[in-house]
């Protein structure tokens, strides 16, 4: 079974290759350029060194959100090209959860968290280290109200994520847990984890539709899951509204 992975739901792009439960190949950049002048290129180099012949896959994985709302849009229109093109299924796996999953068989709370600007985040709480349980499904959460979150439940936790950096202080004078912050090849977007995730949904399709909130979808059917509103909605909905408030929740990025 082979299953293409695509990330590119925040300044990540990563293109990879799970062939029957090994990582065939992996191609990832962390750098300043936009994912519509990276996805395509990188997938093309990968699929030569390997000798892909794309036709061969049984379906094409893809971070559905939450993230950046270009990056996602770029994501999801290069994966349903190629489903649509190949005929294949695109398999919708929740970013949070990807993430995550980079942490498999680790001990205590994982606790991904990717910056969403104005003190929040995308964030979901995990056990990984016997088998994948979802403590907290992703959602956007004010930085506060997790570091109150995670004092309450008492348990070590692992940070991963863009939002590390940006909040590591908060996290050192809010958090009274004992914490720690994952390595570098662990702490960011991977299209491995995707392509991984998205190897265990399709192999449960026929038995449970899916796997941990992981759907096998037609690739005309595949839509991002943003989690919130987009800068210019919001805008609209302020402009018209009497108050003139612009809401809690971060701009697009």
């Amino acid at each position: 079974m082979r299953v293409l992975g695509i990330e590119s739901s925040s300044l990540v792009a990563s293109v990879a290759l799970v062939t029957d439960d090994i990582l065939t190949g992996e191609y990832t950049v962390n750098f300043k350029k936009t994912h519509s002048q990276t996805l395509l290129p990188m997938l093309d180099e990968m699929a030569k060194l390997l000798e892909l012949d794309l036709n061969t896959l049984d379906a094409v994985a893809v971070a559905g959100g939450p993230g950046s709302f270009t990056g996602l849009r770029i994501g999801a229109a290069t994966a349903k090209g190629l489903g649509l093109a190949l005929k294949k299924p695109l398999i919708h796996v929740p970013t949070v959860d990807a993430l995550a999953y980079n942490m498999w068989g680790a001990s205590g709370l994982i606790c991904p968290i990717m910056d969403a600007r104005r003190c929040q985040v995308y964030t979901g709480l995990y056990h990984l280290e016997n088998g994948m349980e979802i403590l907290m499904e992703q959602q956007p959460m004010d930085m506060g109200e997790l570091a109150e979150e995670l004092n309450r439940r008492g348990e070590k936790v692992i940070f991963l994520g863009d939002g590390v950096p940006v909040y590591r202080d908060m996290i050192r004078e809010k958090i009274s847990v004992p914490c720690s912050f994952a390595p570098a090849h662990m702490n960011r977007q991977r299209a491995a984890s995707v392509a991984a995730l998205g190897s265990l949904a399709l192999d449960q399709e026929k038995k449970q539709g899916g796997y941990h909130g992981v759907f096998v979808v037609p690739a005309g059917d595949f839509t991002p899951d943003y989690l919130r509103k987009s800068q210019a909605e919001r805008q609209r909905d302020a402009e018209r509204s009497p108050e003139g408030e612009t809401g809690k929740l971060p701009g697009d990025y």
